[in-house]
């Protein structure tokens, strides 16, 4: 946080306060933001598709009701976090839920989260996890590479290790997903009569709940000074 020096007060203090006048909903959710930022900080992102390129990332958890429950500001690669088994991103999500361990909390992520290892070491804190996965994740299933599965419009395919499922499913295009809180579904080619693709629970479970920080996100702006 020595990077934060400046505003770091201020910033613990709003991380303190948030679970002192609310608890969260049983299902969460944890994703990046993009902040506007015109001045010059080391740890700026450049972002080619802005006109402005320059942003400031902050990670949030976030529940259904767009409740900011925690958040980080991302430091950068070589923050004090990151160790020689996970980036900075994956400590920072795994920071942000040291404050619902325990209390068997639900939690959905992008794939620019959902690591194997990751989903394992906040299970042991009794919080289950759901997201998309890229497919050459490390440690994840060795055929689920796009050039291995060769899957057609309603395929599933599914791997188990312990609590953790990982699922491929074919609809427009190939989607892989990581879980521990939803049994594993079964395999094979699902279709309805008008031939589209039956979307597996995981998914539609998924699509409920992500979007929370997105709402975070728009509550936000609502009152931005900007």
């Amino acid at each position: 946080m020595t990077r934060l020096w400046k505003i770091r007060t201020v910033f613990d203090t709003l991380n303190q306060a948030y679970p002192k006048f609310y608890n969260p909903s049983e299902h969460l959710a944890v994703d990046e933001v993009i902040v506007k930022f015109q001045g010059r900080v080391i740890f700026r992102q450049y972002n080619p598709k802005k006109r402005k390129n320059f942003d400031i990332k902050i990670y949030k958890l976030c529940d259904k009701s767009g409740y900011t429950y925690d958040m980080r500001v991302y430091l950068g690669k070589h923050s004090r976090c990151t160790t020689d088994d996970m980036t900075a991103t994956h400590a920072n999500a795994g920071h942000l839920t040291r404050k619902v361990e325990g209390l068997g909390h639900k939690l959905f992520m992008g794939n620019l989260f959902s690591l194997p290892r990751l989903f394992d070491d906040i299970l042991r804190c009794k919080i289950h996890s759901c997201g998309t996965v890229r497919p050459n994740r490390k440690d994840k299933p060795s055929d689920f590479g796009l050039k291995k599965q060769k899957l057609t419009k309603g395929d599933v395919r599914v791997r188990t290790r312990g609590y953790l499922t990982a699922l491929a499913w074919k609809d427009r295009r190939d989607i892989y997903m990581l879980t521990n809180m939803h049994p594993p579904p079964e395999e094979g080619n699902f279709c309805d009569d008008s031939k589209r693709a039956v979307k597996p629970q995981i998914v539609a479970r998924y699509n409920q709940h992500v979007g929370y920080v997105d709402n975070s996100d728009r509550m936000a702006n609502s009152y931005s000074m900007c």
